[in-house]
């Protein structure tokens, strides 16, 4: 039987720690559905400016190998961004057991923050974000694998 209850933390041995949904018995623990469930999924959304969207697509066709490693170091996986008109959606899934450390090592990195004075300056963001947020954070109201 399998038991599913809220987030907690969770210490697999070759994995230290996974924040997630948990499941509780053998069988949960020995499946790789189970640690895709662990899996923390965020869906952002922001604006681009009309006269940007070239060029913004332009450089993430290009995005620099730095960026990237610094990316998957700060445990994002299956990153995406996809544009309606002049809205940008991302989906990414977070791997880690601290996001806002991530987040802040992320912002440390150099590499990332030249390419962030590259991309901002071509991004809108939505006034109802929170203070706190560049890329105003979307709430999941439906999942399934």
């Amino acid at each position: 039987m399998i038991v599913v209850s809220e987030t907690v933390t969770v210490n697999l041995g070759d994995r230290e720690v996974i924040h997630g949904l948990a499941c509780e018995g053998s069988e949960a623990l020995r499946t790789r559905a189970w640690c895709r469930s662990m899996t923390q999924r965020y869906g952002q959304i922001i604006g681009v400016k009309p006269e940007c969207i070239d060029a913004y697509e332009r450089i993430h066709a290009q995005a620099w190998p730095e960026v990237l490693a610094t990316i998957r170091a700060c445990n994002i996986r299956n990153y995406s961004i996809f544009r309606h008109n002049t809205t940008l959606f991302a989906y990414f899934e977070y791997m880690g057991d601290d996001f806002a450390a991530d987040m802040a090592k992320m912002a440390e990195d150099p590499k990332t923050r030249e390419w962030w004075t590259q991309t901002d300056p071509m991004q809108v963001p939505l006034p109802e974000r929170s203070s706190s947020e560049w890329w105003l954070t979307l709430k999941e109201v439906f999942h399934t694998d």
